[in-house]
């Protein structure tokens, strides 16, 4: 049985003060006690929602969990612990700020105080989390909340139309204004973290400045300028020292944030560019300087090259083929030439061990595709996503696959006859193209990336020397010489930006704000509908997901309120 005893204070509000009546029954008083004890413990940790009196905190409360509908984070802590991540007031409560930049930084204090650095663990590899926590005491959790800490909504694929819509630039590595990211925008991230896969470009470039000086000297169409090898011979080595370190650095970016090496392959411009390693080795290989290329190239080497690009292949182009959300004409852009241009150079190493078949066999899967890709681009179908105007300056790759078509069919047939010739034709049209479009490529931010754009200069460059020995005439040498020289003037140009933007500037590595995307966008006042749904859903899923009865409380605290006589409905 219940007593209550209700009294009005002086603000007209009533208090129930609840009291048990001893009964005779001894087992009776024990379930009774229990089934109080249960609900003051529930009303009292809502009591100052409901009446406007003090908040006190849950009895032995192990879990608490917070969830910003503004943003849609989930803030997880453990008594003391959570008071540290969150805005404690006054009355004992807690609230989850909103820092407005970025999702990645939570503020500490009352009314926003002293922000903490933003948590970059997300982005690292599972296994060293996991030995990291591990060291850690470990505490006992409810299997709910067990199973809310191995969901991670992070670390899922990212749709491609998702970055096409958040992202913007030539690189689409810039963040729209009206986004949130992971990451604190104001904040220095780590090194590994800022440094892309487009770093690779560096090599693709240096690599192919060494094949084209040594064709330089010695070709004999550009015989009259004596060009010593030592020029190619200095460019080898040093593209060699770039590949070296660039791939030391990155294979330490992906033993220790693999999480961010899976976003930049979901990037619909990114994941083109991990062809680019293996293709800068297939260029040092190529251009191996005379003074140490043996007579033939040990198959090996072409096994080591190009199987992981045959193999990267079979993925993309499956996904191609079979289509859904990134079938070609959703995510084709100017640097899907790079997943197809491998085919080509594989076809010219095959030609150096001296399988000369399985040369023609890469020079044909290279064709089909490049067709697709070609086509694609120039059709512009409405389902494709559409891209933004500043992706203009990746339009040199329309110049690097038929120059390496064109190169390819004169290793691996032996003579540059009307096919090579065909493709040569192509890629001078494109080439001559662009140059009469030269806005397109002013006005950018520089970028490590940019170095990919120059090997689609020489791969036209190499080409026209190979044309000027066919059909040796004044317009053949001049066109490869000017051709020439203008390659190597772009290079050098990004080379000397490179440094200072590296050691002057110190801006050559920014905080790489494309990996810190959200999956999904955050919804601001005026749409409604679905997204509304689908919110009003992910609060009810928690609901019930939560560790303690928080639905069935709130429902009887607001009892308590709503009855007019002030007795507790039982």
């Amino acid at each position: 049985m219940v007593a209550e005893h209700t009294s009005p204070n002086v603000t007209g509000h009533h208090s129930v003060d609840i009291q048990t009546v001893i009964p005779n029954d001894t087992n009776n008083q024990t379930k009774r006690n229990k089934r109080m004890n249960n609900n003051q413990m529930k009303l009292h940790g809502f009591s100052g929602g409901i009446e406007g009196g003090e908040r006190r905190p849950l009895a032995n409360k192990t879990f608490n969990r917070q969830v910003s509908l503004g943003t849609g984070v989930t803030v997880l802590g453990m008594d003391k612990g959570f008071k540290d991540t969150c805005n404690s007031n006054r009355d004992g409560s807690t609230s989850l700020h909103r820092s407005g930049t970025s999702l990645g930084r939570l503020r500490d204090g009352v009314g926003g105080g002293v922000p903490r650095k933003g948590d970059f663990s997300i982005f690292r590899t599972k296994s060293t989390l996991n030995k990291q926590n591990s060291l850690l005491p470990s505490r006992e959790l409810d299997p709910h909340v067990s199973g809310l800490m191995q969901e991670d909504p992070v670390n899922k694929s990212v749709p491609a139309g998702r970055y096409f819509a958040a992202l913007r630039g030539p690189e689409l590595d810039e963040v729209r204004d009206s986004e949130d990211i992971l990451l604190p925008k104001d904040e220095k991230w780590p090194f590994l973290l800022r440094f892309p896969i487009g770093c690779f470009g560096i090599c693709l470039g240096l690599g192919s400045q060494a094949i084209l000086w040594g064709a330089i000297s010695s070709s004999p169409a550009l015989s009259f300028l004596h060009i010593t090898p030592i020029i190619s011979l200095v460019l080898w080595v040093l593209a060699l020292a770039v590949m070296i370190f660039v791939a030391t650095t990155y294979s330490l970016k992906c033993m220790f944030y693999f999480e961010a090496i899976r976003r930049e392959y979901f990037h619909p411009v990114r994941v083109n560019f991990f062809f680019a390693p293996w293709i800068a080795c297939m260029f040092l290989a190529i251009g191996l300087p005379p003074a140490f290329a043996p007579a033939r190239l040990h198959p090996a080497v072409w096994c080591a090259f190009v199987i992981p690009v045959f193999a990267l292949e079979l993925k993309i182009y499956g996904q191609w083929l079979s289509g859904g959300k990134r079938r070609l004409c959703k995510v084709a852009n100017p640097s899907s030439h790079l997943s197809v241009v491998g085919n080509f150079v594989g076809a010219i190493l095959a030609a150096k061990v001296g399988w000369l078949e399985v040369g023609r066999f890469m020079w044909a899967i290279g064709l089909a595709h490049y067709l697709c890709v070609f086509v694609t681009l120039y059709q512009r179908l409405p389902t494709n996503e559409a891209l933004p105007k500043e992706l203009h300056p990746v339009y040199s790759m329309f110049v690097a696959t038929p120059s390496a078509a064109s190169i390819a069919w004169k290793a691996v047939y032996g003579e540059f006859d009307a096919v090579a010739r065909s493709f040569f034709f192509i890629a001078l049209f494109l080439y001559i193209s662009l140059v009469v479009r030269i806005e397109f490529f002013r006005g950018f931010r520089f970028s490590v990336a940019w170095w990919s754009y120059t090997f689609p200069m020489t791969t036209a460059s190499l080409a026209s020397i190979r044309y000027a020995e066919e059909a040796p005439c004044f317009f053949s040498k001049g066109l490869a010489l000017g051709l020439s020289m203008t390659s190597s003037t772009m290079v050098a140009l990004l080379f000397v930006s490179t440094l200072l933007h590296a050691f002057v500037w110190r801006s050559l590595f920014p905080n790489d704000l494309a990996i810190a995307i959200t999956k999904d966008k955050n919804t601001s006042g005026g749409k409604q509908g679905k997204k509304s749904t689908k919110k009003t859903y992910d609060i009810k899923r928690w609901a019930k997901q939560a560790p303690f009865s928080l639905v069935s409380s709130i429902t009887k605290s607001l009892s308590v309120d709503k009855d007019s006589d002030g007795h507790l409905t039982t």
